[in-house]
């Protein structure tokens, strides 16, 4: 599903990720941890295309993603799901409005819309704040529309970097057990996180990055640091 081969980045003379090597099955939950600037990030945003490389490879989904360029960077982005800690709703927008955007930008006629939309609203449970700007919801209920939208295409994989990071513990569990069951349903989820909390709750995969090297990849259990 994602294949990561001898991956290195620089920012100037200061590398980022140094030759990092991972393999990531379809249907696995795995969750990418380490300090702030271990490299968590910027390997989720090389795997989204927002973000280069400077040696190595990476497949996704069988693709090289090195080869995807200008406006086939949209197009795979419909493939996969992103869920960012800041949420990134359309303020002047309702819930229903903001996971109707995804829609209206590849086309889709009103009916379908009004036919996607309020299940994807339901698997999220916010049948109840359709019509609510994002002004007007707490922020749980901000990622659980950042999360709808992001599984509007039906993607096979979710990145998620830092679900929780700008949530309560208590809201923070919540987005934990709906990306556990959104993978339960099958799709694939990738999540940076810095809260070895949750980690150590959920109890699967752990890739631990530090110093933009994979120090750790544990298949199951709890996480030592």
């Amino acid at each position: 599903m994602i294949l990561i081969q001898g991956v290195s980045k620089k920012y100037g003379e200061k590398f980022v990720l140094r030759n990092v090597n991972l393999s990531i099955g379809a249907g696995d939950f795995v969750s990418m941890i380490g300090p702030s600037g271990a490299g968590k990030s910027t390997l989720l945003r090389m795997l989204i295309k927002e973000s280069v490389f400077h040696t190595g490879k990476i497949f996704v989904d069988g693709e090289d993603i090195d080869f995807i360029r200008g406006n086939q960077i949209a197009q795979y982005r419909r493939k996969i799901g992103v869920v960012f800690q800041d949420f990134k709703l359309l303020p002047q927008k309702t819930a229903f409005e903001n996971i109707a955007f995804a829609l209206e930008m590849v086309g889709k006629t009103t009916r379908e819309i009004n036919e996607i939309v309020p299940k994807v609203l339901a698997l999220v449970s916010l049948e109840d704040k359709a019509h609510h700007f994002p002004s007007e919801l707490s922020g749980g209920e901000q990622q659980r529309v950042a999360i709808a939208r992001a599984l509007i295409h039906q993607p096979k994989i979710l990145f998620a970097d830092e679900p929780t990071g700008n949530l309560d513990y208590g809201t923070g569990w919540e987005i934990i057990q709906l990306l556990q069951r959104i993978n339960n349903f099958g799709t694939t989820v990738v999540m940076a996180t810095h809260d070895q909390t949750f980690v150590n709750t959920i109890r699967r995969r752990v890739v631990a990055l530090e110093d933009g090297m994979v120090v750790r990849d544990q298949a199951a259990g709890r996480y030592v640091s």
